[in-house]
This record gives C-alpha cells, sequence and structure tokens, in this order.
C-alpha cells in the first residue's frame, strides 16, 4: 500500500511514512493510492468474527509495513474493551464507543496509533514529538494513549474555557512525555498552529513532529473497524439490511473512517453527518459551496470546528463531486436547543442518558427517519459517556450522572498546562525549549 498527498504535490509515500510524519510534506494529507477490498466470504461469515480478528482482516490490507503477528498485538493491546450495539427502538440503534479508557471513541484511534509508531520507532530507532490539536476528547484520547511510550514526545494543544472541566482534567494531569498547552483561542486556532508546526521545515530540522489528530491516517484506520463491527452485530441480530450510519460530526475523520469502510466493501446505505451550528458540511451538501468560518461555541463542543480537515478527503473520494457525494451523504445540523430537548426525551422515554454529541447524532437520526419511507435501520455512533459532560447533561434529565471509575481519578489530579497566545513564534519557541 501506498499513499500519496491529497495536495498532489507529494507521492510514493509507506504507511510508515504517513504515519510518522503525519501531514504530507506539501501540506496535504496522506490518501490510499488504492483501495483495498474485502472478499464477499468476509461480510457472509462477519458475525461470526470477534472484535479483533475483525480489525486484523481490515488492517492487514493497509499494514504490510507491520508483519501480521506484530499487527495482531498491537490489536490485542489496543482493543480491551466492549463495543456494544444497543437499540433505541426497532430501526434506531446505538454504537457505544466510549468503553475504553478515556470513555471517547477517540480512544480507538489513539491507542492505534501510539503503538504503530511505537513499532515503527523501533526499526527507525529516532525520537519522535507528536503535536495535536483538540477540542476536548482527542486530548485526553492521545494524553492516555501514548502517555510513557519510549522514544514520543506529546504536545496537546486545547482552547482555553472552550472544553468540558472533565476534559480539561483529563489532558492537562498526566505530565512525564504529555505536555498541555492551554491556547487563549478557539480549536480551529489550534489546529492551525499544529499545522504550522508540522509544515515548519526549519523546526522539523531540529526536532522532528508528527501528527495524532485525525490528520493523521493512523488515526482514521482503526476507526473503519467499527464500522464492521456495526454491521456484524446488526446482522448477529438477525437484520441484514445495509444500514444507515449517523455521525457526529467536527473535524470529520470519523465519517471519513466510515467512508474508507464502504470503499472496501461495507454495504452501507446512506450517511448521516450530524453536525451542530457549525455546520459548514452541511450547508456544502445542499449548496455546492464549501466556505469555512469561524467556529462557534457550542454544548458539543468536541464538534466546534469552523474548517474541517478531513473535508478534502472526502472531496477526493468523490473526485471533488458534489453530485456522487450527496448520493452517499446527507448533512443535518441541530441546535443546542434540540440537542437538550432530545437528551430530555431519550432519557424520559427510554431511561437511556446521551452524551450532547451522541445527541445530536440521534436528533438527525430521528429527523431522517420522518422522510425515510424505505426504513433502513440506522445506526447512530455514540461517542462519548455522558459523566464527561454532567455540567450539561445533568440539569437537563434532573438527575446526577454517577463519575465511572474511568474518569475518578483525573478529577483528583493537579492541571499542569503552558498557556500562550494564538501565536506560532511563542508557541515554536516553547517547543524549542520543552
Amino acid at each position: 500500500m501506498r499513499f500519496h498527498s491529497t495536495n498532489k504535490k507529494s507521492k510514493n509515500f509507506s504507511l510508515s511514512d504517513a504515519l510518522c510524519l503525519g501531514l504530507a510534506p506539501d501540506r496535504g494529507l496522506f490518501m490510499p493510492d488504492s483501495w483495498p477490498s474485502l472478499p464477499p466470504a468476509f461480510f457472509k461469515n462477519i458475525d461470526k468474527l470477534n472484535f479483533n480478528q475483525l480489525a486484523l482482516s481490515v488492517a492487514k490490507k493497509y499494514s504490510a509495513d507491520i508483519p501480521e503477528k506484530q499487527l495482531q498485538n498491537i490489536i490485542n493491546d489496543v482493543f480491551t474493551f466492549p463495543v456494544p450495539l444497543k437499540k433505541l427502538n426497532h430501526n434506531l440503534y446505538l454504537l457505544e464507543l466510549f468503553h475504553g479508557p478515556t470513555m471517547a471513541f477517540k480512544d480507538f484511534g489513539a491507542r492505534f496509533l501510539s503503538r504503530s509508531l511505537s513499532y515503527f520507532l523501533k526499526a527507525h530507532k529516532n525520537p519522535l514529538n507528536i503535536i495535536v490539536a483538540t477540542s476536548g476528547d482527542t486530548g485526553s484520547a492521545v494524553a492516555s494513549g501514548f502517555f510513557k511510550v519510549p522514544n514520543i514526545k506529546v504536545f496537546i494543544l486545547f482552547p482555553s474555557g472552550k472544553v468540558s472541566p472533565l476534559q480539561e482534567k483529563q489532558l492537562t494531569t498526566y505530565g512525564h512525555n504529555i505536555t498541555a498547552i492551554e491556547v487563549k483561542g478557539s480549536f480551529d486556532d489550534c489546529q492551525k498552529l499544529a499545522k504550522q508546526v508540522l509544515g515548519d521545515a526549519d523546526l522539523n530540522r531540529q526536532i522532528r513532529f508528527s501528527s495524532a489528530n485525525s490528520i493523521n491516517f493512523g488515526r482514521l484506520l482503526p476507526q473503519s473497524f467499527y464500522y464492521f463491527w456495526a454491521y456484524a452485530q446488526l446482522k448477529k441480530q438477525g437484520d441484514n439490511r445495509s444500514p444507515i450510519l449517523a455521525v457526529p460530526s467536527g473535524n470529520f475523520g470519523n465519517l471519513f473512517a466510515g467512508l474508507m469502510a464502504k470503499k472496501m466493501g461495507l454495504p452501507i446505505h446512506k450517511f448521516i453527518a450530524a453536525t451542530n451550528s457549525n455546520n459548514i458540511v452541511p450547508k456544502y451538501l445542499q449548496s455546492g459551496k464549501f466556505e469555512p468560518k469561524k467556529s462557534k461555541k457550542t454544548i458539543s463542543n468536541a464538534m466546534d470546528v469552523g474548517n474541517p480537515s478531513n473535508f478534502a478527503r472526502i472531496l477526493e473520494i468523490y473526485h471533488k463531486s458534489h453530485r456522487q457525494m450527496t448520493k452517499d451523504i446527507i448533512g443535518i445540523s441541530i441546535s443546542d436547543t434540540d440537542t437538550k430537548h432530545i437528551i430530555r426525551q431519550i432519557y424520559k422515554k427510554n431511561g437511556y442518558i446521551l452524551d450532547p454529541h451522541t445527541a445530536v447524532g440521534v436528533k438527525a437520526a430521528l429527523q431522517y427517519q420522518l422522510t425515510d419511507k424505505d426504513r433502513y435501520p440506522i445506526i447512530v455512533l455514540s461517542t462519548a459517556h455522558p459523566a464527561k459532560f454532567k455540567e450539561i447533561v445533568e440539569p437537563v434529565i434532573n438527575k446526577k450522572i454517577p463519575l465511572p471509575k474511568q474518569l475518578q481519578g483525573a478529577m483528583k489530579k493537579k492541571k499542569q498546562a503552558i498557556k500562550i497566545a494564538v501565536n506560532y513564534e511563542q508557541l515554536k519557541q516553547a517547543l524549542l525549549l520543552l
């Protein structure tokens, strides 16, 4: 498997190159030169595989750089938690992706990427620095996944006052090889600064950087695994229809991972790109015009992205054809008011507590169901545990949410963060001194 850049100026890279560089030399995003496919027998028997067997079948199509035995060891080390599919009503399901160490779906990508990079660094014997921007859960998952991984330092940029208190504790309390940098700006500012670091040739000659954001292909490959798992669990429940996947979306890496699965042959009927009021992509799907804007603060903060990076990858998949993209993807934007309403409604009706991001997906799915005459099953990706957003959810449902064991420890630790302005030279000097 070889990789090229979405900017078309950089070509012929290995998986190791794509993961260790993060961003292509021409500042584009890495993409496979071709899409591998899985045989019909795989899909016929998919419901008989456990998660790790399924993950290996998918991963080895991309990972010739890693021998199969070592790849299996990475998968077994990473995916040690359940991924249940739960039914809300006759045609609506939730795939719970929040049972990992930091209780968010980002654990899948961060843990797989850290172990894969560790494998490649053993061969190259060169230390690596990771720069990552976070709007919430990415930072905590990367901090957890990379904590004490040999030969890797991690620098996490997060927007001051724009992540939940628990998320902030999770990403600022590790120490050791993890450094949190608090930026007086938005997530988009953090993401722009991180990309400047990756594209700074002078800085990278002094200290080598890669990314653990979803711009890194190594974050997205493992996220494709659970799309196959969702279909397998649906089939195991006796439903062989092609599902619709409702994906809460911010930087659009999660939806791109689903498109990867579809390109490999997974029978997905459609995708619902569910956003909060940062509705850049839903507007594009309606009008054909992509117009990035400054992000707005919402109660589903991990999706507060005004210029989603991975949209460049989605455009490439569809050869920049708006007409082709809209055949597969429906964009629906959900307000904070409707997000709170659906959290309250689902709790009263089903006794199930949604986090704000999953609630955006559920509301979008229910809205789509009103127009779906064929009644396809819809699977909503449930992205985080509601306890991570207690301050928002508890007043809505008028109930205290117990804090799971995975989250209790972080709240007792002391925050450690370096504060900077939205200033690249200030960030660069901080990185050179750390």
